[in-house]
Order: structure tokens, then sequence, then C-alpha cells
């Protein structure tokens, strides 16, 4: 088997530690890269030009999906694997429709990270059968507008119509519409059953 050669983004150090005691411990995935923030990540694969990108969502200075848009702009696109914490259906779905090839979760075995690094290296795609429902019950979803995610992000956090309309320069009426529209939308019955699908989602993410 070929070495491949893999480059690691990850903030947390702990993690970029354990992540890189487990892709050494395999003979044939040399890692070439370790960088702690996108700006350096997407640096680093210019320069180096891995084979594969393993790659955490939520980044300093600049977020994941942003690393994912560029690097796969790049003259050789990157292939991409994601693993990350975040595993809401709109985390998968944007992470995926972005280009990323591959997406597991953190608590994910070392046997599975060096399985998706395996088919990403072969251009194949690797979503384990969690990940995959998350991504078809994001696609069975029906897309909020950006006003609307604006809307969810304020209720979210606690906002009455007055507060959001004050937030968003808008008429309290407007944002009733766009209250009930993504009610209707998310098949909430009320704005706490939207807040919980929208964290659950992963729509919005709590700090």
């Amino acid at each position: 088997m070929r070495q491949i050669r893999v480059l690691l983004i990850e903030d947390h150090f702990l993690a970029r530690m354990a992540l890189q005691t487990v892709l050494t411990g395999h003979g044939h995935v040399c890692v070439v890269g370790v960088a702690g923030d996108g700006e350096q990540g997407i640096r680093m694969y210019r320069a180096l030009h891995p084979d594969v990108v393993l790659l955490d969502l939520r980044l300093p200075r600049i977020s994941g999906l942003e690393v994912i848009h560029q690097l796969r702009r790049e003259a050789r696109p990157a292939r991409i694997v994601v693993l990350s914490n975040l595993c809401g259906s709109e985390d998968v779905y944007s992470a995926v429709r972005s280009g990323a090839i591959g997406y597991l979760t953190k608590d994910a075995s070392g046997e599975e990270i060096i399985n998706a690094i395996n088919s990403a290296d072969r251009n194949l795609r690797f979503l384990p059968a969690p990940v995959m429902d998350r991504l078809m019950e994001r696609m069975h979803n029906v897309d909020l507008t950006p006003r609307e995610k604006e809307v969810l992000r304020c209720i979210t956090q606690g906002c009455t119509n007055r507060e959001i309309a004050g937030e968003l320069g808008v008429a309290e009426k407007t944002v009733r519409m766009h209250v009930s529209a993504v009610l209707e939308k998310m098949g909430a019955r009320d704005r706490t059953q939207a807040t919980i699908y929208a964290i659950q989602r992963g729509v919005v993410h709590l700090d």
C-alpha cells in the first residue's frame, strides 16, 4: 500500500496529539503537516500538497467550511475528511455540499479514521451510517431563507418579536410572518421546539 500524506487542521492541542498518534500508528499514513487554524491550514496545503486533509469544522480565524471552500478551489482540489464534534444535519449537509468527501464525528474509532483517509485517497466518499442519516434528514428539509435563519437565530436567543424587529430593522408584523414560516418549514409547533430542532440539526450553535 502506498504512503498517504495527510495534513491535519485542528485547533485543540490534545486533539492534535491524539490524532497524530492514531495516524502515525499506521505505516502507510504520514502526517506531513499540522495546522492550528484555518488560515495556516490553507498555507500549508499550498506548500505541502498532501493527499488528504483531515479537518475540524470549528476553527479560529476562519471556519472549517471556508477552508473547504478555498481548498476545493485550488488548482489541485483537496480531498477533505471532516472530523468534528458538530454533527447536526445542517453541519453535515454544509460540509458535503462545500466539497468534503468524508465526514466523521470525534468519537470515531481509529479504524474509522484510517478507513476514511484510505477512501478519500481513492477519491471515494466515506460517510458512516449515522452521518448519512443526518445528511438524508437535512436533504428532506426545506431550506430557510437567509432572513428566516436570522429570525431563527434570534428565536434561539429568546428574543421577542419586538426585539427581533429592532435588531433586524424590520416591522414587527414582518417578523411575525417570518416566525410563522420558520415554524412551518421546521415542523415545529412553537418557538421552544424550533429552538431544540435548530440546535439538534446544527442550524445554529450554542457557544
